[in-house]
């Protein structure tokens, strides 16, 4: 589910996101649309639709990559981020140790197929989860050392969201709302493991009351199993689709205040009236034909004799 989110926010992302730029011109041609920036590790135009092309010209270092670009990519090409970012060094602690996660996994597997003991399916276990911790941390490092132009990016925000909940509201610094989110996912564990337990216990007395050899004895009929058994599985996935929404406000959360981040928020919000004198527009204006006082006009300097007195509101928010 998280490496869906991932690649829905990286290769979706549109010019909504695109961070601080500047322009640069080119003699005879005019302004270009490319990004330009000292460091080719800062934000290249995020309106530019993921290409594989592209992504490969900036992994050569020819061509600059948005984070979500450089991010994103890396989900599907493994290490992408630290050539990007020029963590070459980092690339053997990746594939080493994504490979042997792997490769363990694979070792152990064939091991708890042949003798079905349990501790190789648990070291099998063990060996998928390191790989994939491996993985996880390989694209939390090529966030990190990502170079952006903005102390908030909303895309450093998002992806931060997307690997860990609640890491974007601390990148954000509104550490305050870590543990309201982190409420609603306990609340949501504890509703669904609870529905699943009912849910396993009804499915089982069901199993038990339809089977003549088994022995039951109990009151609880087919019937009744089934239906209580259906119920409390439709409970439980109502509880697993409120835990994808929590995590999916963790992440619109963080991108959205990241990007508003820059925004201007003064308490002072006032009003203020003043007599105004406001002079009349010429009939070439885009108001031709509208008069707003009588009396002869003299339009030859392109304002009229007469002017409109009154009063002007100018707001402050």
């Amino acid at each position: 589910m998280t490496l869906l989110f991932l690649l829905t926010f990286a290769l979706g992302a549109n010019a909504q996101f695109t961070q601080n730029s500047s322009t640069t011109s080119v003699p005879g041609q005019g302004q270009t649309g490319s990004k330009v920036n000292e460091d080719s590790n800062v934000q290249a135009d995020t309106s530019k639709k993921f290409s594989f092309k592209h992504y490969f010209k900036g992994l050569a270092h020819k061509d600059t990559l948005s984070v979500w670009h450089a991010i994103g990519g890396s989900a599907l090409v493994v290490g992408g981020a630290q050539i990007y970012n020029r963590d070459y060094w980092k690339l053997p602690v990746v594939y080493g140790g994504i490979g042997a996660g792997i490769y363990f996994g694979l070792h152990f597997n064939s091991l708890y197929q042949q003798t079905s003991d349990a501790k190789f399916k648990t070291c099998r276990t063990l060996s998928y989860a390191g790989a994939a911790a491996v993985y996880w941390a390989a694209l939390m490092d090529g966030i990190y050392s990502y170079k952006s132009e903005s102390k908030d990016d909303p895309a450093k925000a998002t992806f931060y969201a997307v690997l860990c909940p609640g890491l974007g509201q601390a990148y954000n610094g509104d550490y305050w709302k870590i543990p309201i989110y982190y409420s609603g996912f306990v609340a949501v564990g504890y509703y669904v493991n609870y529905m699943n337990i009912q849910y396993q216990r009804f499915k089982y007395i069901y199993k038990l009351a339809e089977d003549s050899n088994s022995g039951y004895v109990g009151h609880i009929t087919s019937k009744t199993a089934v239906y209580y058994r259906d119920l409390y599985r439709r409970y439980r996935d109502y509880g697993i689709v409120a835990g994808i929404v929590v995590y999916a406000f963790t992440i619109i959360d963080a991108n959205v205040f990241a990007y508003m981040s820059d925004f201007e928020v003064n308490d002072d919000l006032s009003i203020n009236v003043s007599p105004a004198v406001i002079p009349i527009l010429s009939p070439e204006s885009s108001f031709s034909g509208q008069q707003y006082a009588s009396g002869s006009l003299d339009w030859s300097n392109g304002i009229g004799t007469s002017s409109v007195t009154g009063f002007q509101m100018k707001f402050k928010f």
